[in-house]
């Protein structure tokens, strides 16, 4: 696979990188997890050039980062073959989450020494926080991350779901190479604003939930026959009442030119976003790898102008129906 640049510090990562969350946490339930086929599926991502691997401490709490970590082991050499994210950022203590976000800086060494234990690894190659915390001042947070830097336990430092003065202010401390948050033909915030600053400041961007939370794949169900631990069924507006029948029908522009090309929906939401820019790598979730191999397949699906045109203006923001979260965790996005 080809690779691109995350900032302009050195970061190089594969076009599409791999999101861990869903094999330990947020959707589905714990029946539906399957550690010999995740890990199989690190393995094979690793083997066909997908080597960029997003994980954070509260999934699970902690047992992505431990599953990732063993997996990485069993497979000689891989190590020094893979980039590395996870992040910090909530209250977690002892692998027990509370509500509520936590950035000081005793609790971001504290969350960095946990995940260097259980990745298994001497240094993490991307350190993201998790969520900005409106109770330490930004300059404080990448202060502390800058000063992991200095130590060798992480090489470059992310955001996530930060609004623009707080990237201004943390890019004045210590460069950031990436901005993680939610980005995709279903989800276009970051358009008239965001965008624009990563790259006046050398930034790149890492979307996640590039498929559309499952609307974009086609495989999206309503929140009432979602499981009851489900993350979207819990947390997600669109998928209710008449927000997830308009949903559908906008969805079904990308079914179509799919189907007129003869790819997958969600490759075509995919080759999107990797069109919009070669400072974006998209990072779709699986615990499968067959699905792997499809959304990887994306990175050679070729889009014309037209095409891209036809997509923007179908799923333009107006044509989504209902907010991205519930208010709660609307009031964590730092915009």
């Amino acid at each position: 696979m080809k690779t691109r640049k995350l900032g302009s510090q050195g970061l190089e990562v594969s076009a599409l990188g791999l999101g861990l969350m869903t094999m330990s946490h947020g959707y589905g339930t714990a029946a539906d997890r399957d550690e010999a086929e995740s890990i199989a599926t690190i393995h094979r991502a690793i083997e066909i050039g997908c080597v960029f691997f997003d994980t954070a401490e509260v999934y699970g709490p902690c047992t992505n980062e431990a599953l990732l970590g063993k997996a990485l082991k069993q497979l000689k050499g891989a190590r020094d073959r893979v980039v590395v994210a996870t992040k910090f950022g909530f209250n977690v203590t002892n692998c027990v989450t509370s509500p509520g976000v936590n950035s000081k800086p005793a609790r971001i060494r504290e969350a960095v020494e946990g995940s260097l234990k259980r990745l298994q690894t001497d240094h993490i190659d991307m350190l993201y926080q998790h969520r900005v915390d409106p109770n330490v001042p930004i300059e404080d947070v990448v202060g502390t991350m800058a000063d992991l830097v200095r130590a060798g336990k992480v090489r470059y430092l992310g955001l996530s779901e930060a609004g623009e003065k707080t990237i201004r202010r943390a890019h004045a401390v210590h460069p950031i190479s990436a901005l993680q948050s939610e980005y995709s033909l279903w989800e276009r915030n970051l358009e008239p604003q965001i965008i624009p600053l990563l790259r006046e400041l050398g930034i790149g961007l890492v979307p996640f939930s590039p498929l559309g939370r499952g609307f974009l794949t086609g495989t999206a169900k309503r929140a009432e026959d979602l499981p009851e631990g489900d993350f979207r069924r819990q947390n997600d507006p669109r998928y209710r009442g008449e927000n997830f029948d308009a949903n559908m029908r906008a969805a079904s522009a990308v079914h179509e030119l799919a189907a007129k090309k003869g790819v997958k929906s969600g490759q075509l939401a995919l080759a999107w976003l990797l069109h919009k820019g070669n400072d974006i790598v998209p990072i779709p979730g699986t615990k499968r790898r067959a699905y792997l191999e499809e959304n990887v397949a994306a990175a050679e699906v070729s889009l014309s102008t037209d095409e891209i045109a036809a997509l923007d203006a179908a799923l333009a923001p107006e044509r989504i129906s209902g907010s991205r979260y519930v208010p709660a965790l609307h009031a964590m996005v730092d915009r």
